[in-house]
C-alpha cells in the first residue's frame, strides 16, 4: 500500500494503524469552515475523540507540508490547552493563517507526558539532497525545542548499514527504522518527520508527531550510488589506517583541522582547482620537506592531505610523526605517536589544537610540567629526559639568533619578489608565467612560509610558557602581541591614510578565498570590500613592549636552568620576528598565487571559459599545457567536465570532522558546536543587524535565533543569514534552504558575536567556512 501526503492532520490520520515502528497520539481535526459554522459540534468531537485535556492545538493549513514548500513553523501551535481555553486556542491558530481558506484545518491531540527527547528526522540531507538519514534532537520535555531553533544534537547516517549495525547515541535506532518505514509507505518519496520519545515504565516509546514530504532543491540520487561511494571511502580509510614500514604509530586518525587545517584554508568542500593548488603548493611535498629541514623526522614524499571524493583531511599520524625530533629513537617515536593519537581519541574536540594541547613539538619553559602526563601513561623518567633533550636541541637550532633557519627563510621572500617582478616584465606567455609563478611560490614562498610558520608556532608556545611559569601575566601576553606589527595591522593603518589607487597597488592581490578563483581580488571588486566614500579612522599606534628588570632577571635564570641558548633580548626578538614573518611570508607568496589565478582567468576568457567553469580544473592541466603542444581549449573543457562530475559527488558526501574508524563514514554525530551551513552557496557581503531595515538588501543579516517571527526578513533581498542558535531543521534553516539563501544556523554564542561584530564577511556554505574581511 502506497500512501499520499495530505494536510498534517489527514496524513497522521492515514498513518494511524499503519505505522508499526512508532505510535501516533489520537487525533481530532476539523476545517475552518466547520469551526465557523458549528463550533459546538467541533468542541464536542474533541472531548469525544480525545477525552479530557490538556491538549495541543496545532496548525493543519493547506499551505504547509506541501510538495513544493513546507512553510515550516509559519503557523501557530498552542500547547497545554485545557477545556476552558480551547476556543481561544483554536481562534489563535486560525488567526495565524492570515486569510484562511475554508479547507484549512485545525488539529488537536493530547499532550504527551514524560517526554525524554524530541526532534526531527530527514530521509535525505536537505543541503546536499544525498540519501543520508539526518536526525536532529534535543533532550528534555520540550517537543518544539528543535523546530523552534534551540539547536540540539545531530546524527547523520547513510542507508548503507542496517540501523542496528551502528552505535547510535541515546537509542536512535527506532527513529531510523521509522524513517525507513515512512519512505516505504510513501513510495520512496523523501520524507521529513517530527518525533518524541516518552518513558513508559522501564521502556521508551517512540511517537510520530508529524510526517510531510521533504522539499529538496534537486532530485535525490538513488541510495545505491551513495552506498557505492561510501564503500570506496571506507576501503580507502581502512587501508590508510594500517601500519606502514616508514611511519611510526599503529594507526591513524583523519581530521579537517589539525596541522595545515584544510577546513580553515580551503574549506570542507573546495572546488577542484583550489584543492589541487593547496596540494601543489603545500600539502603534497613542501610541508614535509621544510619540517625535516627544521630538525623533525623525515616524512618527505608522504602527502599530508588525502581527500575522500574531494573532501580534504589531514592524516594525523603523518602530522604527529612530523612533530617528533629526527634524533629520537624509532621505539620512543612510535610510542609518542600512539600516545598522541590516544589523547586525540579521548578528547576529539582538541583536533584543532593538537600542537598546543597534544604534541610536544618544541622545548618550552613549562615543558617538564606538561610532560608529567607522559609519566602517567608509562613513559619512564629516562625516556622523558630523552624527549626533552631532543626538543631542547631542536628548539635551540630554530631560535638561534645568527644561524636559525628562519633568517634564511625570511631572505627568500626577497628573492620571490625580485623574480616575480622580472617575470611580470618579461614577454613570457600566460602559461609560462603561471608555471613559474607557482614554481617560485613553492621554492621561495611556501617553503620558507612553512619554516616561518614553524618558527611562529614555536614563538607563540614559548610566549605562552612564560605566562604558564608566572614570568608574564595575561596582560603582558596581550601587550606583547599588541606590540607586534603584522601585515594585517599595516593594512588597517594604510587603509586610513592611502588613496584608493595606492592602497590597491599594495593590497589588491588579496582575496577572501586565497586559493579560490571565484573569490574576487581586492583590486577586481574594490567596491565589494571597502567603502571608498569615507576613510576609516586610523588604528591606535603600536605600543612598544618592555620587560621590567625583575622579569629580565627571572628570564635569564630560567633560560640558563632549561639550557635554552638565547638571552632575553634574543628570545623576544625571535618571538616577535617569528610571528611577524609568518604573516609577511603568507602575504608575499599569495601574491604569486593570486597572479597565477588572474592569468588562469585570462586564459579562460581567451577560450570563452568562465571563472565558474575554471574552478573545476586541476592545476596539473596548466602545467601540462605549458610543456605540451596540444589543443588547449579541448584539454581544458575535458578537465572541467571531469572536475564537475567529481565535485557533484563531493557535494553529496558528508563525513565527520574527525574520522577515527572506517565505520565512521556510514554514521556519525556532528559536534555540538559545529554550525549548520545551509545551501552550498557562497556570498561576500556586509553584516547588518536585523533591525537595520534600510540596509538589509544585499546584506548578511544577523538574528539571535531561528524564530518564525523573523519571516519578514525574506521579503527583503537579503544575501545571507546568521543565527546564534538554531538546528539543522529549525524554521530558519528550512526557509533558507527552500529559498536558496546561504545561511549559518546555530553558530553558537562565541562565533555569533565574532561574526556579527564584523563589517563584512565571506560566507562559504559548501566549504563550511566563514571569513571576516573587515
Amino acid at each position: 500500500m502506497t500512501l499520499e501526503f495530505s494536510t498534517k492532520a489527514r496524513t497522521l490520520a492515514a498513518l494511524m494503524g499503519v505505522v508499526t515502528s512508532a505510535r501516533i497520539a489520537p487525533v481530532s481535526f476539523f476545517s475552518v469552515a466547520q469551526w465557523q459554522s458549528d463550533r459546538v459540534t467541533c468542541l464536542q468531537d474533541i472531548e469525544k475523540d480525545l477525552g479530557l485535556g490538556p491538549w495541543i492545538v496545532r496548525s493543519s493549513c493547506v499551505r504547509e507540508d506541501g510538495e513544493s514548500a513546507s512553510n515550516a513553523g509559519a503557523f501557530l501551535s498552542v500547547s497545554n490547552v485545557i477545556l476552558a481555553d480551547i476556543e481561544a486556542a483554536v481562534e489563535q491558530v486560525i488567526a495565524s493563517y492570515g486569510d484562511p481558506e475554508a479547507t484549512d484545518e485545525v488539529l488537536i491531540q493530547p499532550m504527551l507526558v514524560d517526554v525524554l527527547r524530541a526532534g526531527v528526522a530527514f530521509s535525505h540531507d536537505p543541503n546536499t539532497c544525498a540519501p543520508y538519514r539526518v536526525i536532529n534532537w534535543s533532550d528534555g520535555s520540550d517537543t518544539a525545542a528543535v523546530t523552534g531553533g534551540e539547536g540540539g544534537r545531530v546524527w547523520q547516517q547513510s542507508p548503507g548499514f542496517s540501523p542496528e549495525a551502528l552505535e547510535h547515541p541515546v537509542g536512535l535506532t527506532p527513529v531510523i527504522m521509522l524513517l525507513d518505514e515512512l519512505i516505504d509507505l510513501f513510495g520512496d518519496l523523501p520524507v521529513d518527520c517530527e518525533f518524541a520519545v516518552t518513558r513508559e515504565g522501564a521502556d521508551e516509546v517512540l511517537w510520530l508527531l508529524q510526517a510531510r514530504p521533504l522539499v529538496l532543491i534537486e532530485n535525490p540520487e538513488p541510495d545505491s550510488i551513495q552506498i557505492e561511494r561510501l564503500s570506496r571511502i571506507e576501503k580507502k580509510i581502512a587501508r590508510g589506517m594500517q601500519s606502514h614500514p616508514f611511519v611510526m604509530g599503529k594507526r591513524t586518525v583523519y581530521g579537517v583541522m589539525p596541522d595545515w587545517n584544510p577546513a580553515e584554508i580551503v574549506g570542507i568542500r573546495p572546488k577542484p582547482l583550489a584543492l589541487s593548488l593547496y596540494r601543489e603548493l603545500i600539502t603534497d611535498t613542501i610541508w614535509a620537506y621544510q619540517r625535516h629541514n627544521y630538525g623533525y623526522r623525515n616524512l618527505r614524499s608522504f602527502p599530508l592531505m588525502p581527500h575522500f571524493h574531494g573532501l580534504p583531511y589531514i592524516d594525523v599520524r603523518l602530522s604527529f610523526n612530523s612533530f617528533i625530533p629526527a634524533d629520537l629513537s624509532d621505539n620512543l617515536a612510535g610510542r609518542l605517536v600512539d600516545h598522541y593519537i590516544d589523547r586525540l581519541l579521548a578528547e576529539p574536540t582538541l583536533h584543532d589544537k593538537v600542537e598546543f594541547e597534544i604534541v610536544f613539538s618544541c622545548y618550552t619553559l613549562d615543558l617538564p610540567k606538561r610532560m608529567q602526563r607522559l609519566a602517567e601513561v608509562g613513559f619512564s623518567e629516562q625516556e622523558r629526559e630523552a624527549i626533552a633533550d631532543s626538543l631542547r636541541k631542536l628548539t635551540n637550532r630554530i631560535v638561534d639568533p645568527q644561524k636559525g633557519l628562519w633568517r634564511s627563510d625570511a631572505a627568500k621572500i626577497d628573492i620571490l619578489n625580485t623574480r616575480r617582478t622580472a617575470l611580470r616584465a618579461s614577454d613570457a606567455d600566460p602559461l609560462e608565467r603561471i608555471y613559474w609563478l607557482l614554481e617560485d611560490a613553492k621554492r621561495y614562498g611556501t617553503l620558507p612560509f612553512a619554516g616561518l610558520a614553524r618558527a611562529g608556532f614555536v614563538a607563540v608556545q614559548l610566549l605562552k610558557s612564560l605566562v604558564a611559569v608566572g614570568v608574564l601575566s595575561d596582560v603582558d601576553y596581550d601587550g606583547f602581541l599588541g606590540s607586534i606589527s603584522t601585515v594585517s595591522g599595516q593594512l588597517a593603518r594604510d587603509r586610513a591614510i592611502l588613496d584608493k589607487s595606492t592602497f590597491l597597488s599594495q593590497y589588491g592581490h588579496l582575496r577572501p578565498g586565497t586559493y579560490d578563483i571565484l573569490s574576487p581580488r581586492y583590486d577586481e571588486a574594490p567596491e565589494s570590500y571597502f567603502d571608498w566614500n569615507q576613510r576609516p579612522q586610523a588604528p591606535e599606534p603600536v605600543k612598544p613592549f618592555a620587560l621590567t628588570l625583575p622579569q629580565m632577571r627571572e628570564i635569564v635564570s630560567l633560560l640558563e636552568a632549561h639550557g635554552l641558548q638565547p638571552n632575553p633580548v634574543g628570545l623576544f626578538d625571535f618571538m616577535q620576528a617569528g610571528i611577524e614573518l609568518r604573516e609577511l611570508a603568507k602575504f608575499h607568496f599569495t601574491r604569486n598565487l593570486s597572479d597565477a589565478l588572474a592569468l588562469i582567468t585570462e586564459i579562460g576568457e581567451q577560450y570563452g571559459i568562465s571563472r565558474d567553469d575554471l574552478a573545476y580544473c586541476n592545476i596539473d592541466v596548466f602545467k601540462e599545457l605549458h610543456v605540451a603542444a596540444t589543443d588547449a581549449k579541448d584539454v581544458l573543457l575535458r578537465t572541467i567536465d571531469h572536475g564537475k562530475a567529481r565535485y557533484a559527488e563531493t557535494r553529496k558526501t558528508s563525513l565527520p570532522p574527525v574520522i577515527v574508524k572506517p565505520d565512521d563514514v556510514w554514521g556519525f554525530e556532528w559536534p555540538i558546536t559545529d554550525p549548520n551551513f545551509i545551501t552550498q552557496k557562497w556570498i561576500t557581503a556586509p553584516i547588518v543587524d536585523c533591525n537595520a531595515r534600510d540596509r538589509l538588501s544585499g546584506a548578511i543579516v544577523c538574528i539571535p535565533n531561528a524564530d518564525p517571527g523573523f519571516d519578514w526578513l525574506f521579503s527583503y533581498p537579503i544575501a545571507g543569514l546568521i543565527t546564534a542558535w538554531g538546528g539543522v531543521n529549525s524554521h530558519m534553516a528550512i526557509r533558507a534552504g527552500e529559498l536558496g539563501i546561504p545561511a549559518v544556523i546555530g553558530a553558537g554564542e562565541v562565533l555569533y558575536q565574532r561574526w556579527c561584530s564584523a563589517k563584512r564577511l565571506h560566507l562559504d556554505c559548501a566549504g563550511r567556512r566563514v571569513e571576516v574581511l573587515e
